[in-house]
């Protein structure tokens, strides 16, 4: 393999080079610096924009035959391009079934006004992840989740940190997905007639087989399907809708409305928890930014993510914005949180709970992968120093850790039957990006300070363009009151929907539908 060293002064074309002063002897950097992440980022992005040309190596860490052979397996596991990325997060995030559902709770104004606002934040805190991805992430020092971003800037305890609420939000996600296919099984089923605790553990125990699959990639196919399958749903149940009374026996089960006229409006008069949850419906609409780290990690040119992003947040707000005003104009106040539950005639529920049974567990398997990526990198290879995901070692504990993940989804969706209505609360998330915190243009003056300085807060708000840290700060602040807003509403849902006479309860029969 041909190599071509530089130093401080060369560069290379679509990168910005943040190489230090060179040392005459390779050395190892067994603590590398915040400079040093985005100097091996910048030579891996250069090489990955020219891979048949000569390879750029940091000269003062040159590296043996068997090292760069590494390196090449590395780059040869990376395989996904932005199309799979495109199939990946619209699989990932497009879910609009709920979208009519946040219409009835805040009227027809805010609600698609604030699907539109969420959507252009989601696109900006994604090309965020994107930005903090391509200057972070080596093929020496890789970026595998999203708690490996907090790292480096903020160091391990802040990795942890978003570790821990990383894998909060995706058990929780792959629960409510269990409990959305069991409550399909259960309409499937005509009346409930088994228990639904069973359904739901019937769903789980499809995860555990589907979980059993490693690679992103080999989830292109089945990303794939359930686009297809998901615009398919949303295109029937609105013909089924424009032709069918609501669903009233499930309306009164689900939400406690008693049959009677539909009834839209601009403006909704509810109590605040009840738009509190309509509007973290929108949050959680878009909170599949999370995992977009790991989808970047498997890609074969990171820096064409923004393209499989942008189109893909351009399909889901449409789809949105369409489906949910289409189907709270004919429903009204008696719109459920999964729209296609909502139609009175047995056999057209059939077809949509038949198909989003397939698209649901696609998704929950995605999930699944991430979330239990996530405790393995953390866990077993960070924790316990264990062998790599990889190894044959890995396989085997990879399996074990499938069970145990799947098997905690199942608690979640069976102990809150109701947790679809409050899941967006509990789910909010919250981004900050602070400015560059080294000037690009003279990496030799780095000062070396950290975090507990007041230098380093100085430089990473002022430095640069002060109103667009400004705005990052404000974003934050509203994410942070978002999320308390979340908390109290879910909370105070599932509270008064577990009060209702007939209401689903936790490890039960009865079913939530």
């Amino acid at each position: 393999m041909s190599v071509h060293k530089i130093d401080e002064k060369s560069s290379s074309e679509g990168s910005t080079d943040f190489a230090p002063e060179l040392k005459t002897e390779p050395i190892s950097l067994t603590e590398p610096t915040l400079r040093d992440y985005l100097i091996y980022a910048s030579v891996s992005r250069s090489n990955e924009t020219k891979p048949s040309d000569a390879q750029i190596e940091v000269e003062h860490a040159r590296k043996t035959e068997h090292q760069r052979e590494l390196d090449q397996a590395r780059r040869a596991l990376r395989t996904a391009t932005w199309v799979s990325v495109f199939f990946l997060i619209t699989t990932d995030i497009l879910g609009p079934f709920n979208a009519p559902f946040a219409f009835s709770q805040v009227g027809y104004v805010p609600g698609a006004v604030l699907y539109v606002v969420m959507g252009g934040v989601a696109c900006f805190t994604g090309l965020q992840l994107w930005k903090l991805f391509c200057r972070l992430d080596s093929h020496e020092f890789p970026v595998k989740t999203y708690g490996d971003l907090g790292e480096r800037i903020f160091g391990k305890e802040f990795k942890h940190f978003c570790t821990v609420l990383q894998s909060l939000q995706l058990i929780i996600n792959v629960g409510v997905i269990c409990l959305s296919n069991a409550q399909s099984l259960e309409q499937l089923a005509a009346n409930h007639q088994f228990c639904f605790s069973v359904s739901v553990l019937i769903w789980a125990i499809v995860g555990m087989c589907l979980g059993q699959v490693r690679s992103l990639q080999k989830y292109g196919f089945f990303a794939n399907s359930a686009v297809w399958l998901n615009l398919l749903i949303i295109f029937t149940s609105m013909g089924f809708v424009a032709h069918s009374p609501p669903n009233f026996a499930a309306a009164l089960t689900s939400l406690g409305q008693s049959e009677g006229p539909v009834q839209t409006a601009k403006f909704v008069s509810l109590p605040l928890f009840d738009k509190v949850n309509g509007i973290m419906q929108m949050v959680f609409a878009y909170g599949g930014a999370m995992i977009f780290p790991e989808f970047l990690a498997e890609m074969r040119r990171p820096m064409d993510f923004w393209k499989g992003m942008i189109c893909a947040q351009l399909l889901i707000c449409t789809a949105y914005l369409m489906y949910g005003l289409f189907v709270y104009s004919f429903q009204g106040q008696f719109t459920l949180p999964l729209a296609y539950q909502g139609v009175s005639k047995q056999s057209w529920q059939d077809v949509g709970n038949v198909f989003a049974l397939i698209t649901g567990i696609i998704a929950a398997g995605l999930y699944g992968n991430i979330g239990i990526k996530v405790a393995y990198y953390s866990i077993i290879e960070d924790w316990f120093k264990g062998p790599a995901l990889t190894s044959r070692t890995g396989r085997f504990i990879w399996t074990v850790m499938v069970f145990i993940y799947w098997s905690l989804a199942f608690v979640v969706g069976s102990a809150i039957p109701q947790m679809k209505i409050a899941a967006a609360g509990l789910i909010a998330e919250d981004s900050l990006a602070i400015g560059d915190v080294i000037d690009a243009n003279t990496p030799s003056k780095d000062p070396g300070d950290t975090w507990m300085q007041w230098s380093r807060w100085k430089r990473g708000f002022f430095g640069g363009t002060w109103y667009y840290n400004l705005f990052n700060l404000i974003l934050f602040l509203a994410s942070l009151s978002m999320a308390c807003l979340g908390m109290y509403g879910s909370g105070t849902a599932i509270k008064a929907t577990f009060q209702l006479e007939g209401a689903a309860t936790s490890f039960g029969c009865r079913s939530p539908v």
